[in-house]
């Protein structure tokens, strides 16, 4: 077990009318703050969105789940969360919020090769 890495992880949903409280899963945020790791996948599947909400605005959508993928990777242009910590820029990811774009609670596990576990959570949970 001492390959293992205690990490925690997080389903990236979008909720096109909040008040309905219907969603699709879009992505899956990983983190082990000991591996420096903090990475995120996502895929909007544009059929699955339209079905909830037929006048969702699926480029505004898209550009806020990029900034998820900046925020993950700490760059400049995912502004001033991008800068914060590792472990800061997970907890604001992840942080409840009653917004279109949310995230499950966050839920740990433990894995020998976080990509691969990257992977396989987001073959099981969106795809």
């Amino acid at each position: 077990m001492q390959d293992q890495h205690l990490y925690e992880y997080a389903i990236i949903r979008v909720v096109p009318r909040v008040e309905r409280e219907e969603f699709i899963n879009v992505g899956v945020i990983v983190c082990h703050w000991k591996k420096n790791f903090l990475k995120c996948k996502t895929h909007l599947e544009a059929n699955k969105l339209l079905a909830l909400d037929p006048k969702a605005d699926m480029e505004m959508i898209q550009r806020n789940l990029d900034s998820f993928e900046k925020i993950c990777q700490g760059k400049s242009s995912g502004g001033n969360i991008a800068a914060m910590d590792l472990a800061s820029r997970f907890r604001w990811l992840t942080a409840v919020r009653s917004s279109i774009i949310q995230t499950s609670r966050p839920h740990a596990g433990h894995s020998d090769d976080l990509d691969q576990t990257l992977e396989k959570l987001f073959e099981e949970n969106v795809k």
